[in-house]
């Protein structure tokens, strides 16, 4: 595809053009590509449900197009800087006053509000005449993390006197949301609050809540529909969503629908589902699987699992590496398991592969092909020389990867250096470290940073006064006492004092820096997630390390995916319960199957806590 010229910040990979349209006539489908985040994914959905569809390459593209899609990830700035840079800015107003079909998705909704507080100095199109606002950190619920990250509920904004009168585009399942900023709906009432309240019913498809934050989670007007989270990573209630817009006619999605409230449109600002995720901050406990891929010694592609980070089998008179199964088979597998999110972590670094040739690419591309929910790579997201000598950046990395199919980017080792660097210079970041220059032009829920600490104990026998040990005293923050443990193996730790050192190079190399340093640091630096591991309990089956979860979430203000030691559904209870983790992760266990997913959700629903369940087929 021919990107336009254009000053943006983002290196833009091509993405594959499709073959072209079926031959009996459907509408004209466009996708409108600004460059940022993954396309491949929406573009699998379209094929997937059996449509094709072109890009916007040039201005006449939009006098072809019938309907057409605006996806996108990252900035609002970034957003609307590149459609006006390349000439898109006014090509895309046309389009969207012509009457003709638009669908916008999370930044393709965002650009069609007025403004955004992300960049109060950037405009946007003022299609509709309300603010983006960001989240906040704290609310009347108590504290919750920002991005709003995970699946979440829906509820229809309006009820009708005559239901029959419009079909559900948007049903009653969980969706996919990633992002910091929505249309949110102040709880604060005044002259000028009230009277864009009242101009927002006129948009307002449906609402969703965060905290005790009332968001617009999908606007549909006229031609326009557009929705704050992400059909094509939303399983099948996603794909059910698109299929509905894309077989709809152009006549019926270009028509009004607009009913006043005077006229049988009722507003409805709460949650007429009271049962459906009263409590809580509104999302559904996410449950992970983690795939660590590898060359076995015969150079394939493997998933593996390691014992404290040892991938080979001690059991084999080779000592081979461990072979669990092909990574692109087991995605599949745990989507259709009903897993949240899947993570793909190279353990390989494949230093003698020029970027364009890593074997990962192609992992994502093809598992993106069958897994419609959020797919997340890490390793080897850095700074690279290929074998020839040709620069590559992080952030071209990223992209890359990004264009393959990955939503978000995993960085380890990397991010420890970055943060060592950053305490060097006062806690100042320089704006060059691989989790900046990517959380600036993808936005830093697309960046997750995995912390690998392991446990360091002090001998207080030996030394009587270790508090005043300077190899100690700037890490007293990060202090466990064993008599206050809250984790499993709580009775083995009596009497012991411990903090948390963090590795580099899978564990191998420890670094002068606890996991409160290098937590704060990466949030400061712009990392959206952080995946905790623990060096002390991987594959132990001893269950999480509560304890050093709840240490980097008093710490920190992004969702925590607590990893290591889950062997039992009792494992996944245990954490969601006494702590405040956003998502747990596994892998061996389900590798093998001696856990399945369905198996830990069905605990956690048994307990009360919220959980994703699909009432649709997948596709």
């Amino acid at each position: 595809m021919v990107q336009p010229k254009t000053d943006t910040i983002l290196p833009i990979p091509e993405v594959d053009q499709p073959a072209g349209h079926v031959k009996d006539h459907k509408p004209k489908l466009y996708i409108l590509d600004y460059g940022a985040g993954n396309v491949r994914s929406l573009a699998n959905s379209i094929k997937k449900l059996g449509y094709e569809f072109e890009w916007i390459q040039d201005e006449s593209d939009f006098d072809k197009a019938e309907k057409l899609i605006f996806p996108g990830v990252g900035s609002f700035e970034q957003a609307m800087n590149s459609l006006r840079s390349s000439g898109r800015y006014e090509q895309l107003q046309r389009y969207i006053k012509s009457g003709k079909p638009y669908f916008g998705i999370c930044i393709g909704m965002q650009v069609l509000f007025e403004s955004s507080e992300e960049s109060k100095s950037t405009k946007g199109l003022g299609v509709v005449p309300f603010p983006i606002k960001k989240f906040s950190t704290e609310d009347l619920k108590g504290k919750k993390t920002v991005p709003h990250m995970g699946w979440n509920s829906t509820w229809r904004s309006f009820i009708l006197e005559k239901e029959e009168e419009e079909e559900k585009l948007i049903l009653d399942e969980d969706y996919y949301f990633v992002h910091s900023y929505a249309a949110l709906l102040s709880e604060n009432s005044d002259t000028d609050t009230d009277t864009k309240k009242e101009l927002m019913q006129d948009y307002a498809y449906t609402l969703s809540r965060y905290g005790s934050e009332t968001f617009i989670s999908s606007i549909k007007k006229d031609n326009i529909f557009a929705c704050q989270f992400h059909p094509e990573k939303s399983g099948p209630a996603g794909l059910d969503l698109l299929k509905k817009w894309l077989i709809s006619s152009t006549d019926e999605l270009s028509k009004s629908n607009f009913i006043s409230i005077n006229n049988g449109k009722k507003w409805q600002i709460e949650n007429p589902n009271l049962k459906k995720r009263n409590n809580g901050n509104g999302l559904t406990n996410r449950i992970i699987a983690c795939l660590d891929v590898r060359s076995n010694d015969k150079g394939d592609l493997v998933v593996t699992k390691g014992d404290q980070y040892d991938v080979r089998d001690s059991n084999s008179k080779e000592k081979e590496v461990r072979n669990l199964g092909k990574p692109v088979e087991l995605a599949k597998r745990y989507y259709l398991e009903g897993a949240d999110e899947i993570a793909f972590l190279n353990i390989t670094s494949f230093r003698s592969s020029a970027l364009f040739d890593q074997p990962m690419l192609d992992v994502i591309k093809k598992s993106a092909e069958t897994v419609f929910v959020p797919l997340t790579i890490g390793g080897g997201i850095k700074d690279t020389i290929d074998p020839d000598g040709t620069f590559r950046s992080a952030l071209e990395v990223a992209g890359l990867y990004f264009r393959s199919g990955a939503d978000k980017i995993s960085i380890g080792s990397e991010a420890v250096l970055s943060v060592e660097e950053l305490l060097k210079n006062n806690n100042i970041p320089n704006g060059k470290s691989p989790i900046e220059t990517i959380s600036k032009g993808y936005g830093n829920q697309a960046v997750v940073v995995s912390i690998d600490p392991k446990r360091v104990y002090i001998n207080t026998k030996e030394n009587p006064n270790w508090k005043e040990d300077l190899k100690i005293k700037k890490h007293l923050d990060c202090l466990i006492y064993g008599d206050n443990s809250i984790s499993k193996t709580s009775n083995e730790e009596k009497g012991k004092i411990w903090w948390y050192q963090c590795t580099i190079s899978g564990g191998r190399d420890s670094r002068d820096l606890d996991v409160i340093q290098l937590s704060k640091g990466v949030e400061k630096l712009g990392a959206g997630e952080i995946l905790l591991n623990s060096v002390d309990r991987d594959g132990s089956k001893k269950g999480f390390d509560l304890d050093l979860i709840n240490l980097v979430k008093k710490n920190v203000n992004i969702p925590v995916v607590s990893s290591s030691g889950a062997g039992s559904t009792e494992d996944f209870l245990q954490v969601f319960t006494k702590t405040k983790t956003e998502a747990a992760l596994a892998a061996g266990i389900f590798h093998r199957k001696e856990v399945e997913i369905d198996q830990v959700k069905l605990t956690l629903e048994n307990n009360n806590l919220p959980v994703r369940r699909c009432g649709l087929d997948v596709i």
